[in-house]
């Protein structure tokens, strides 16, 4: 074994200065090669930069063929470069033809060097590019030199982040300044012009080389400090306020904080010549490595601890990111990789957008967007990588795409769609007081949708004709612990008066399946949507549904009241849940509490088996809500929570549009009212079929209202009936392009 050469602290200041020299970027990213091949004394050492998210090119070498830069390239896991770049860690061979991937590339002459080391370039855990030293000699590298290798790959990182590389070359371009298009999937319709408020900021390091090692021992030494200190804090609140098992979460949390190993090695790195915060970077790369590779969903959750209190010190030791209780800036499009409803909430309704990278369209936080009609994209992928605080950004929540400092022909066709959507919003505000009627004289009730406070001013500026669906278990999702009744109950009051005389449907606690609540522990299901959920929870717990009916029931004061009952599957659920109010109204009244005359009592359909439940199912239900989103995912069997079988299954589905006709039949025969209450309920489109299958009363999010309406009165529905049926008959899958092209040709 070789002895190595290699001075780390005295590279890294070499570094340092070719950062801060004039020049492009393939003089600086040559002038490295150079530095890194005579400190380490081989032979070859080469960088390269990810061009694309499955390509690595050559930008720069010292000893092999200067021609082979910026034509040489390789896949992700092709050859050893690949294999480093795929594996995020280093190959470490004294003769590279016998190591398992190598492969032979003649344009760069490497025939003639034996042994490889190769380390990944990265940064938070993202494969940048990577750094390769090679030399004639069969030469088994020490840990010491893959380590200081390792260093001086972090620094290159972030120089990269920094732009230090822009050159000719596509692959140097510099990230956080190029336009950039994300397609992802559309959680809330509308469009959306701002600017990028990152949920947890990516940190920018300026000077990533530390000219202080003994000073920045001291910084670490003060903001991990810091960081023990608001741990200790959490732990204090969280043994005042939860449970054992959320105990046991936090000592493991405050354990990480004050391990003596972490600590160690962000010290060894800092000895090395890094900077505290990249010291820190180095560390969290690692663990997001391990991470992606450990099986055990337990342990990935801790190392997700340590990621998370990396975080913590980063944002510490910078200075950045939004503290709390910080104003929101002006315009701000949110981006995150997810995000939870009370985090939401804590931003509020001033959002122009939300673009994530992860989330589903069921979720709460989806939820809430809806109800506040802010724009959402969802699995924008990488988009936190991309975007810097304050970028431009427009949000497509039509098309499910984000714009990223786009261009002026992007913003100039962008504001023209904007435009567009104002002056339909003019004609919507228009018919707002008028009631919906079809050209043949058929009456719609258009309701909306609500589960905050903050939606009730929307009954009146939208024209809903009431609340067809007051989601009730939002205040259970926000909190920390079991929410009082007394607080339930002044909450529901204030819904009431909101509302002013218009009737309310509260239902009644729908959680599980994606909807956890904090203070109930988490079952281990295989199948939570076809889980222990919703009715089954509450009959299984009847102490929350009994105080929840309470709530609502001194809630209204004597005023009429609806209460709606979640994924009901068969008619005994029904039968109980009944039984459970009429006996809470009993205890009510021996207790001399005001009870509502008119209470009705209803039903969520969302399970194919409740359309064929008994007649006396239809005859006992005082109403009967058709839930579509879940309807929808168990009549297709497929997850809406799953994208890739999501989109494959259309509303507008002859399967689902005639089930749909089937129920509203069987309501009609008992003189049962029936609805339709979710997001399709909301698309013109689809609210006019619903319509021409026999529904009469739909329910959706308050800004679809004037949209619903004004589709409405412009048709004929007993035509619109007839343009179905025709699509029907000719055998096609969905009626959507027939009665699309129908719609266009009669009244456009």
């Amino acid at each position: 074994m070789v002895k190595s050469r290699l001075d780390s602290r005295q590279l890294l200041t070499r570094l340092r200065d070719t950062l801060a020299e004039d020049g492009d970027g393939q003089q600086r990213l040559d002038h490295i090669t150079e530095l890194v091949a005579a400190g380490v004394g081989v032979e070859v050492c080469s960088i390269y930069l990810r061009r694309d998210r499955q390509t690595l090119e050559l930008c720069a070498t010292e000893g092999l063929k200067k021609e082979s830069v910026h034509v040489t390239r390789l896949r992700y896991g092709e050859g050893l470069v690949g294999r480093v770049a795929k594996e995020a860690s280093p190959v470490n061979a004294d003769d590279a033809t016998k190591e398992k991937g190598f492969r032979y590339m003649p344009e760069t002459g490497e025939e003639m060097y034996s042994s490889f080391l190769g380390v990944p370039i990265q940064r938070l855990g993202e494969v940048l590019g990577v750094l390769v030293i090679q030399s004639k000699a069969q030469r088994k590298y020490s840990e010491d030199d893959v380590y200081a290798l390792e260093v001086v790959a972090m620094v290159i990182a972030e120089m990269k982040e920094l732009g230090a590389f822009v050159g000719d070359g596509e692959a140097m371009t510099a990230p956080h300044q190029r336009p950039i298009m994300f397609s992802g999937a559309s959680a809330q319709e509308g469009a959306a012009r701002g600017n990028v408020l990152l949920h947890d900021p990516q940190i920018v390091i300026s000077n990533p080389v530390a000219d202080d090692p003994e000073a920045e021992k001291i910084r670490l030494n003060e903001a991990m400090d810091s960081l023990r200190i608001s741990v200790n804090d959490m732990l204090s609140a969280t043994k005042k306020e939860s449970d054992g098992e959320q105990l046991e979460v936090m000592e493991t949390y405050r354990m990480f904080a004050n391990s003596k190993g972490w600590r160690a090695r962000l010290e060894a790195s800092i000895d090395s010549g890094l900077a505290a915060e990249v010291a820190v970077e180095k560390e969290q790369s690692a663990t997001r490595a391990r991470m992606a590779r450990v099986p055990d969903p337990y342990l990935r959750e801790r190392l997700h601890d340590l990621d998370d209190l990396s975080n913590r010190l980063l944002r510490i030791l910078t200075g950045q990111g939004r503290a709390e209780g910080d104003a929101l800036p002006e315009k701000a499009v949110l981006v995150a990789r997810n995000i939870g409803p009370g985090e939401l909430l804590e931003y509020g309704k001033d959002l122009r957008g939300i673009v994530l990278e992860q989330g589903s369209v069921g979720s709460h936080a989806a939820i809430i967007a809806r109800a506040w009609a802010i724009p959402m994209i969802i699995h924008a992928d990488n988009i936190t990588r991309e975007a810097l605080n304050g970028d431009a950004i427009l949000v497509d929540g039509d098309q499910g795409i984000a714009h990223l400092r786009p261009d002026d022909n992007v913003a100039s066709a962008f504001n023209d769609k904007i435009a567009m959507e104002n002056q339909a919003q003019a004609r919507f505000t228009a018919i707002r007081d008028k009631p919906a009627v079809t050209k043949d004289g058929v009456k719609i009730d258009l309701l909306m949708n609500a589960g905050l406070l903050a939606d009730l001013p929307s009954i009146d500026s939208s024209g809903a004709e009431g609340v067809g669906l007051f989601r009730t278990e939002l205040q259970f999702l926000v909190r920390n612990e079991m929410p009082k009744r007394t607080d339930l109950s002044r909450q529901y009051a204030r819904v009431m008066d909101s509302a002013k005389g218009k009737p309310v449907t509260f239902r009644t606690l729908d959680i599980g399946s994606d909807k956890v609540v904090p203070f109930l522990k988490p079952e281990d299901e295989p199948n939570p949507a076809l889980g222990w959920r919703a009715i089954r929870i509450s009959l299984d717990k009847p102490g929350i549904m009994r105080m929840q009916l309470e709530a609502i029931l001194r809630a209204a004061q004597g005023r009429a009241v609806n209460i709606m009952f979640p994924f009901v599957a068969q008619f005994e659920e029904f039968k109980q849940a009944k039984a459970m109010l009429d006996k809470t109204i009993e205890n009510e009244l021996r207790l001399g509490h005001v009870v509502p005359e008119d209470i009705k009592v209803g039903a969520m359909l969302e399970t194919p088996s409740l359309a064929f439940a008994p007649n006396q199912f239809f005859e006992m239900a005082d109403f009967i809500s058709i839930g579509g989103n879940d309807l929808k995912q168990f009549f297709f069997a497929a997850d809406r929570e799953n994208e890739r079988v999501r989109r494959r299954y259309d509303t507008l589905n002859v399967s689902f549009l005639t089930f749909i006709e089937l129920i509203a039949k069987r309501c009609f025969e008992f003189d049962t009212p029936v609805s339709f209450c979710g997001e399709d309920a909301g698309r013109p489109l689809e609210a006019m079929c619903f319509a021409a299958m026999g529904l009469r009363t739909l329910s959706m999010r308050p800004a679809s209202i004037g949209p619903v309406k004004d589709r409405l009165m412009t048709v004929d529905l007993a035509a619109a009936k007839d343009a179905i049926d025709t699509a029907r008959l000719s055998g096609v899958q969905s009626v959507r392009d027939d009665i699309r092209k129908w719609y266009t040709d009669t009244y456009r």
